[in-house]
């Protein structure tokens, strides 16, 4: 007789090992069930291959920088005219969309040029140094900015 229960003790123990008992027979740890390892697809090796490059992290940024154009939209909508008394509705009206449109445009352009900027100098420097850390981001962002306010003619001021 104990033979049968020693067996059915084993059977129930091995019928499934993704199951657990919460029956105080079971002194071990619950079992878990361990996934295979998925191997990347070679559409997914190439996506990443072509993203490693830091032409195209350049381009994709810039163009991305682009959307700029929101922020621009935003804040010349909130320019008001200086003679807004003395201007009808339809003179305030021109003069916001001109504000937008221009607005947008440049920070459209100066958003691109910095995530053009940017992702390239933080690409090169991280393919130098072949190390993913915060300093690759530090060093872009002072290049960055000190290209900006360079093409700005800005002088530092002592």
């Amino acid at each position: 007789m104990a033979s049968e229960s020693d067996q059915t003790s084993s059977t129930s123990a091995n019928d499934s090992p993704d199951q657990t008992s919460s029956t105080s027979s079971n002194n071990g740890p619950p079992v878990n069930k361990i996934e295979p390892l998925k191997l990347p697809t070679f559409e997914e090796i190439r996506g990443q291959e072509m993203w490693n490059n830091c032409a195209v992290r350049s381009v994709f940024s810039g163009v991305l920088g682009g959307l700029g154009i929101f922020m621009g939209l935003f804040l010349g909508a909130l320019d008001n005219p200086l003679m807004q008394e003395q201007m009808t509705a339809r003179q305030q009206f021109i003069y916001t969309a001109k504000q937008m449109g221009s607005r947008s445009w440049g920070s459209a352009k100066a958003f691109a040029i910095m995530g053009l900027i940017f992702s390239g100098v933080e690409c090169a420097v991280e393919k130098a140094r072949a190390k993913h850390d915060t300093t690759n981001t530090a060093v872009a962002g002072c290049v960055t900015g000190g290209t900006l306010s360079a093409r700005a003619h800005l002088q530092p001021k002592i």
